[in-house]
Parts: structure tokens; C-alpha cells; sequence
């Protein structure tokens, strides 16, 4: 390194010294490098977490990381490094600060044709390697501002005689601090009552004005305010949308001209009647507004001027008052003919009838004394006053002491006139019934007295009913349902409440309230009733959202009433099935039987419907393995064995039964577990015909051989023990097999030569019931083999005389391990013994006398029968090394 180091700091000495020797010839030539200022443009998006990789300098300079001493990036702008970017020192990687940049704080005067830039200087240090990098970072706009009204809301006004296609600028605009595309694209209504449309104008500044058009004809009478929302959507993706409640009213025109209520009107006048009696009132009624509503009453030129001086006119309550004497015996009616004038109206015409009755005798003057709020002949009266509240006194004069007077009362209406207790000519004029504003607002009554003599007086008396706040407000629906589907747009439409109220003014005017229990998401217009949600549901969060909303008047005390309100939220699948654990592992005892069960496999998914159906598959292993897709039951085609193969993987999928549909995979580690299936094999001695052969002066205590089995199974199913279950030759004892190893061992010196057999038995320690197999181990007792033949034949003779051999594989599984016994016939043999022991003693002395003679001659054979089996020393070799290779098996 230190060599490397010294080459750099020559080879730059070299330079420096080269620069100063052209000093002279080109004064600037080496200084120059350091002079010239490189720049780097990068863009980013606004709004970028901390961390954000901008761009790498020492990369984009293409500057050797190799050099000694290493590069040093340097921002000597601190202010602006730990507030927007973060400058790795050593490699040169710009990355973003902890504070987003946000484009319209940071530019607040940048239009669209102007970029967005943060500008750095970065030196890139030591001296030696010294560079200025200008560094411009182009802010680029994101679509994080949504569309703003000015006002929310917004009211323009239309004459009710707008032509079709009049078009009117909504001047309060949106504005939307986002350029380009996410500036304001489009504005459209959310209700246009069939009666307009919105249409969008572009200026040559890229300026968008709406404009409101006409689509159908208006009239103010019919309908005198539309209230709705005007809606503001960028072009962003998704797009972000502004809204303001947009309130058209449409202006009165005096497109209506006054009618009477009754063009026809016949009265009757005593010619006593005193004068400024009400004779008659005239109603006419204009249905426009304001000034365009005035009405005025005046006498056509028809009536002559001295009939107009007798029956005064009230120009603006219509009420026709005697305003003279009649002169009974020139007049006997008086026609009438009132106008209705209106502005800019031809005047509709009624004609007053008044038949004069002459008066022989003075008639009976009525004297009325109001208890209800009386003004001109008009009785005002609360609609909420109970049953038979008094209106009225009305005493009779001018009536002789014997003459007999009654008062009766003419008119359709909850009233009643009746004599009032023990006063003569007293009478009392009451309800009948509580009045109802909404049902009748007015009743026109008549008084009318007769005397015995038929004479007959009327005095007119009008009821009008004051409206009171007796009505809430009722709902045009008391449970309104909406589905939407999950995922909506914020502030998505959902309804528009509409409650109406009976009273009048603004008692019967309604705003819109949420009740307490409807959750902070949903929104209700308070005067037009619109009811939005503020943000997307979610269908798996909640399916059903359950609330009410008040309708409520602005009368004293006020009213209200309420609606239920059902939103429920349609499913989409935006779910994946999911299973309940990452992976599965089944454990199952191998020889499981055929489409046995042998897990189950619970998926869930939190769609619902179709989108909630879940389908399992196999992706692999589907030869072997099947699944219910039911249950999600994992089962198996066929019996499975362990020592051909303990464990399977799979990959199960679940689909979902939605469009396009979804899915997800788990693995299945099927572990199969062993059973004791298996006895144990023999692998040595290879056959029971196999033999060793063992020197007669072996020493007690030597290892002579072993028997080796091994098992398939597992575990305690594989574990092996060996044991001696039957000899042949030697005496009891003399050979003892370790349980664990196998290993055969001497115990007691060998007296005779030939042939010793041992049945061996190897078993495992499965449960229930343990495996097991026997094997024959023969030992040949000689000093050499030296014939084959011979010992082959002894094993063969050996073995079907002594040895009852057994297959190792009768009775396993079923029959269990076979039980061998030393001496299955016991007692036979006891009582045997005890037979035989008699005679003993007989044979033994016949056999000594036939032994002696013999001598000689058993000797010679027995010389005979062990000549064979002498061997020399090399043979002994080759044996040997025969029996090497048979421990080695």
C-alpha cells in the first residue's frame, strides 16, 4: 500500500512539476482543469421520502474511486443540505433529506412553463483533485393538491325566462396548485335536474371557466331554487376532485297576471245598514314575486261615479264598505265591476252584486266584541288553540222588548253560534275543532239576524288560521338502502335525502343533520341533503354501515324527524385466499391405507360470494396425492411406503373464484412415520449351510464369530437383538451371543471335533409385536478343513436330522413371532429318563466287554477318518485366509 501510495504521490509531483515549467509558456494550461465548472442535471419527484437515491456524482463524472488520496465530495451549502438532500461524503451519492420537498412551497411563483430547480454546488476535493460540479435538481410536479373552490358555495341567478342554451359563467373557478395534467381538467355537475348542463371553456391562458347552460325552459313558480354540487377533477391518475355546493335561484318575471279567486259575487244589504258596514271582500292572487305581485283594486269606468262615492273600494285589500245612505225607494241592487290591475297586465274583471232589501221597521243591528286578534273585519287565530276557543261576542240591537231574534251563521267551517248562557240577544262564536294551517288557511263566515218580520241583517267576519310549528318534517323514505362497492373514490355520492315540511316560512324550512351514531366518514349537505363518504371503504373492515339522519326545521320550538339510512358495501376481490399457516406438516404412519385422510388444509379468504370461493390444487405430485377441495383434505391415491420414500413435498394453490381471479401457495411437507414392518435380514452368516471352523484348543473367553442383520424400519423398530434359541453339539453354555452386537463367544473349552450348530435368533423391538429372523450358525471344531464334501454333508445331514428350520418370514404380521423351546416334549423325556436309567447300568457293563475288544479296530478307523483332515501348513494358509474373507462378509 505504501508503495502504491509513493507511485501516486510521484506521478502527481511529476505533474505539478510539468504545470510549473509550462507556467511560463502557458500561464493557464495546468489551471485551467480547476477553473472549469461541470454541471449535472437530475429530476426527482416531489414529495419523496427520506432516503431517496437522487444520483451519483463521482459515477456520473466518470472519476477514478482508484485514486490516492480518495475523492472528497463536499455541499457547502449546510442550510440547504440538511434541509432537502444528504451528500455521502466519500462516494459522491445524492440521497433525499428528511424533509420532503414539497413543489408548490418550494416554487411558489413557478408556472407551467417554468421548471422547478434546487441548485447545489458540490466541490469535489483534495486540492489535487479539486472540481466545482453545479448540480440542478428539477423538481418534477406530482398530483398531490386537489381542486379548491373559492367559496363553497356558489350562487348564481337566472331569470325564469332564460332562452334554451343561455349560457351563464361560473366565475368561482377551482384553482389547483398542481401543473399540466394535474391541473384542473374538467367540471361537471352532480345533479343537473334535467334542466341543465355544464360546459368548459379554455381562454388562451389555459384558464378553464364552466359555464352553466339552459337545457330546459324555467319557471319560478314551478320550482324556484336548484341546489347541487359542482365537482372539479384534475388530470391526475387516479384523479382528485374538488366540490362546492353550487345554488342556482332563478329570478322572478312578470310572466303572470292577477286572477280573483271569485269572478262572481252576489250580496245582500239591508237599506238600513249603517254606514261603513263591510259588505264585501274582493281577492285576487298573482303568483310572481315582489313588485311583479302588486295588486291594485279599482271600479271600471262602467261604474257610475255616484254608485263609487255609496260603496267604497279599498284599492289594496279589495274590501267594498257602505260609505252612504241607500236611498231605498229609487235602488234595489247596485252591480259592481272591480278590476284587478297588475303591472304590465291586462286587468281581469269580477262583478259584485248587491241586492238592497228595504226596511220597514229598523232591522237588527249586530254589535260584534272580539276576544281573538280582530283588524279589519279579519280574525286572526293560532291553529294550535284547542276545541271551542272563543272568537267572538255578538249582541243583537235594535230589537223590540217582545220581538223574537234569531242569529244563525252561514259558512263552511269548524265554528259554531250559539246564545251564551242566560243573556238575551248575546251570542258566542267558537271552535268547534282544532284548526289545521295545512289544511285552511282562511274561512269567510256570515251573521246573519232575522226578525219576526223577516227582516234580515249580515255582517261578514273572516277567520284567518296562523301557522304554527306543528308539523315536522317528514322523509320522502324512512329506511333508505345504498350499496356501493368497496374501494370508492373519497367524497363519492351516495343519495339525496329529501324531507318536506307542511308549515310555512321557515318553519318549514329543513336542514339535514347526521345522528350521533353515524360514523365520522359519511356526510351530509345540510341544506340540499346530499349524503357522500368521505373516504374508500373497505368491505372486509365493515359490510354494513347502519345510521341515522335528522330532518330538522327552523321553527320555535323546532321539530324533526328521522330517517334510517342502510349503506352496504358490495364486495371486489381484492382479497388473495390465504391459508392459515405459511406451510403445513402432516405426519402419517406409513402402509396408511388408500384415500385415508391425512391432513386438512384451512384456507380462508376475506372476499365474499364468488370473490370468498377458494379451490385448492396440487402443483405437484398430483400422481400420488389428491385433494378435496371441499374440506381441503389431503389424501393419498395409494398406500404409502416409508422405506421407499419418507417425505413429500407439495405445493398447494388456492384460487378464488373472482374475476380476474387471485390465488396463493403453501407448502405441504408430508413426514411418513415408520412401522414395524419389516423383520430383520441376515447378512451374515450368509445361509445356514454357512460353517467356521474353530481350533479345538481355542481359548474360553475368545470371540469366535458374530451375526449381522440390519433392518429397513426405523427407530426402535430397527433396534436388533440377538439371542441363542437352540443348539446342536457342545454342552449347555459352552456359547453365549452378546444381545446388542451379535458377537459369539467361547465359554467353555471344546472336547470334541466336528460339527456344533447354533440356531440364532434375530429379532427387533417394534411395537406391538416385535419381527424377527433365524439363522443357523455352524462351527466346524479341527485342527484343518480338508474335505468340504464332508463337512457339507455333515451340515446337510446335521440339518435335517437336528435343526427344524423355519422360514424367517411365517408368521410375521399376522401369526406374531414363533416360540422355540429347547425341549418341547418335557415330560416325555422325564419319564423317559427314569425308564432308561434302569437299564443303564445293564448296557454299561455289556458295553465296556464289547469296547475293549474293539479297541484296536475303533482305533485304525478313527486313524482312517482323521487323515483327511490333516493338512499341512500352507493349507492351513489358504484356510485361513477363506476364513478372513468370510468375517470380513
Amino acid at each position: 500500500m505504501f508503495n502504491s501510495r509513493h507511485t501516486s504521490l510521484s506521478k502527481a509531483g511529476r505533474i505539478w512539476e510539468l504545470c510549473i515549467l509550462l507556467l511560463y509558456a502557458t500561464p493557464f494550461s495546468c489551471l485551467a482543469h480547476f477553473g472549469q465548472a461541470k454541471e449535472l442535471i437530475y429530476k426527482i419527484k416531489e414529495g419523496l421520502p427520506r432516503g431517496t437515491f437522487i444520483g451519483a456524482i463521482g459515477v456520473d463524472l466518470n472519476l477514478d474511486f482508484t485514486v490516492d488520496p480518495p475523492f472528497i465530495f463536499n455541499l457547502p451549502q449546510k442550510k440547504v443540505s440538511e434541509q432537502y438532500v444528504n451528500l455521502n461524503n466519500t462516494t459522491g451519492e445524492l440521497y433525499t433529506s428528511a424533509t420532503e420537498i414539497d413543489r408548490e412551497t418550494f416554487c411558489p411563483d413557478n408556472s407551467e412553463g417554468q421548471g422547478c430547480v434546487l441548485s447545489l454546488d458540490i466541490f469535489v476535493l483534495p486540492q489535487q483533485h479539486f472540481q466545482l460540479v453545479k448540480v440542478k435538481i428539477l423538481i418534477e410536479d406530482v398530483n398531490d393538491n386537489r381542486p379548491k373552490f373559492p367559496t363553497d358555495e356558489i350562487v348564481m341567478s337566472i331569470p325564469e325566462n332564460a332562452p334554451i342554451n343561455a349560457r351563464y359563467a361560473v366565475e368561482q373557478s377551482a384553482v389547483d396548485p398542481d401543473l399540466g395534467q394535474h391541473a384542473v381538467k374538467t367540471y361537471w355537475l352532480v345533479n343537473d335536474f334535467g334542466m341543465f348542463t355544464l360546459d368548459v371553456e379554455e381562454n388562451e391562458g389555459g384558464e378553464l371557466t364552466p359555464f352553466l347552460i339552459v337545457t330546459e325552459a324555467l319557471d319560478r313558480e314551478t320550482q324556484a331554487e336548484y341546489n347541487t354540487d359542482i365537482i372539479a377533477e384534475d388530470g391526475g391518475v387516479p384523479p382528485l376532485l374538488g366540490a362546492a355546493t353550487l345554488k342556482i335561484v332563478i329570478t322572478d318575471v312578470n310572466d303572470n297576471c292577477p286572477q280573483f279567486t271569485e269572478s262572481q259575487m252576489n250580496v245582500t244589504v239591508n237599506g238600513n245598514t249603517t254606514k261603513g258596514a263591510h259588505l264585501a271582500r274582493l281577492h285576487a292572487f298573482d303568483p310572481d314575486l315582489g313588485a311583479n305581485a302588486q295588486i291594485s283594486y279599482a271600479y271600471s269606468e262602467r261604474v257610475p261615479r255616484d254608485t263609487r262615492s255609496l260603496f267604497h273600494l279599498d284599492k289594496i285589500t279589495g274590501v267594498i264598505k257602505l260609505a252612504g245612505n241607500i236611498d231605498t225607494a229609487t235602488a234595489t241592487f247596485f252591480k259592481l265591476t272591480v278590476l284587478a290591475n297588475g303591472p304590465g297586465c291586462i286587468p281581469t274583471v269580477a262583478t259584485v252584486t248587491l241586492n238592497i232589501i228595504k226596511v220597514v221597521t229598523g232591522p237588527p243591528t249586530i254589535v260584534p266584541r272580539y276576544i281573538a286578534p280582530e283588524k279589519d273585519g279579519v280574525v286572526t287565530i293560532k291553529e294550535s288553540e284547542p276545541a271551542f276557543s272563543p272568537i267572538a261576542f255578538f249582541t243583537v240591537k235594535n230589537v223590540d222588548t217582545n220581538q223574537r231574534v234569531d242569529l244563525d251563521l252561514e259558512g263552511i267551517g269548524p265554528f259554531r253560534l250559539g246564545p251564551y248562557q242566560q243573556f238575551k240577544n248575546e251570542f258566542l262564536l267558537e271552535t268547534t275543532e282544532p284548526l289545521d294551517y295545512e289544511r285552511t288557511q282562511e274561512y269567510e263566515l256570515i251573521l246573519v239576524a232575522r226578525n219576526a218580520q223577516g227582516l234580515v241583517m249580515k255582517t261578514f267576519l273572516k277567520v284567518q288560521v296562523l301557522d304554527e310549528n306543528d308539523n315536522a318534517p317528514v322523509f320522502q323514505q324512512s329506511m333508505v338502502e345504498i350499496s356501493i362497492e368497496e374501494n370508492n373514490p373519497p367524497n363519492t355520492f351516495l343519495v339525496q335525502l329529501q324531507a318536506s315540511d307542511q308549515d310555512s316560512e321557515s318553519r318549514g324550512e329543513v336542514v339535514y343533520l347526521l345522528g350521533g351514531d353515524a360514523p365520522r366518514i359519511f356526510v351530509v349537505e345540510r341544506d340540499t341533503g346530499v349524503l357522500t363518504v368521505a373516504t374508500s371503504l373497505d368491505r372486509e373492515e365493515k359490510e354494513k354501515y347502519r345510521f341515522i339522519v335528522r330532518a330538522v326545521d327552523q321553527g320555535s320550538p323546532r321539530r324533526e324527524s328521522i330517517a334510517t339510512v342502510v349503506v352496504t358495501v358490495q364486495d371486489r376481490n381484492d382479497n388473495s385466499p390465504r391459508f392459515i399457516n405459511k406451510d403445513f406438516t402432516f405426519f402419517v404412519p406409513e402402509n396408511f391405507p388408500g384415500y385415508g385422510e391425512i391432513g386438512v388444509l384451512s384456507v380462508t379468504d376475506a372476499d365474499a360470494g364468488e370473490n370468498g370461493w377458494v379451490a385448492l390444487s396440487i402443483l405437484n405430485g398430483s400422481d400420488i396425492f389428491m385433494i378435496d377441495t371441499g374440506r381441503g383434505a389431503l389424501r393419498a391415491k395409494t398406500s404409502l411406503d416409508r422405506e421407499q420414500q419418507g417425505t413429500y413435498q407439495l405445493w398447494i394453490e388456492a384460487v378464488d373464484g373472482g374475476e380476474p381471479a387471485l390465488s396463493s401457495v403453501t407448502m405441504v411437507t408430508v413426514l411418513l412415520l415408520d412401522v414395524n414392518d419389516n423383520p430383520p435380514i441376515v447378512l451374515f452368516p450368509q445361509s445356514n449351510q454357512s460353517y467356521m471352523l474353530v481350533l479345538p484348543n481355542t481359548v474360553p473367553g475368545t470371540s469366535i464369530t458374530e451375526v449381522y442383520a440390519v433392518d429397513k424400519d426405523t427407530g426402535m423398530n430397527a433396534v436388533i437383538a440377538y439371542s441363542i434359541i437352540k443348539r446342536k453339539g457342545g454342552e449347555p453354555g459352552s456359547f453365549a451371543i452378546d444381545p446388542d452386537t451379535g458377537n459369539i463367544t467361547l465359554k467353555r473349552e471344546l472336547s470334541n471335533r466336528g460339527l456344533y450348530s447354533l440356531l440364532v435368533k434375530v429379532s427387533d423391538h417394534g411395537q406391538p409385536e416385535p419381527l424377527y429372523s433365524t439363522v443357523m450358525v455352524n462351527f466346524f471344531v479341527n485342527e484343518t478343513v480338508s474335505n468340504e464334501s464332508y463337512i457339507q454333508s455333515l451340515l446337510t445331514r446335521e440339518t435335517d436330522i437336528e435343526v427344524e428350520e423355519k422360514p424367517w418370514y411365517i408368521g410375521q404380521m399376522r401369526d406374531g413371532p414363533e416360540r422355540y423351546e429347547l425341549f418341547p416334549c418335557k415330560p416325555i423325556i422325564i419319564a423317559l429318563s427314569v425308564t432308561c436309567m434302569g437299564l443303564f447300568f445293564l448296557v454299561l457293563t455289556l458295553t465296556s466287554y464289547i469296547c475293549c475288544k474293539r479297541f484296536k479296530k475303533s482305533k485304525k478307523k478313527r486313524s482312517e477318518a482323521e487323515i483327511p483332515l490333516k493338512m499341512k501348513n500352507d493349507s492351513m494358509h489358504v484356510v485361513n485366509r477363506k476364513l478372513r474373507q468370510l468375517s470380513k462378509i
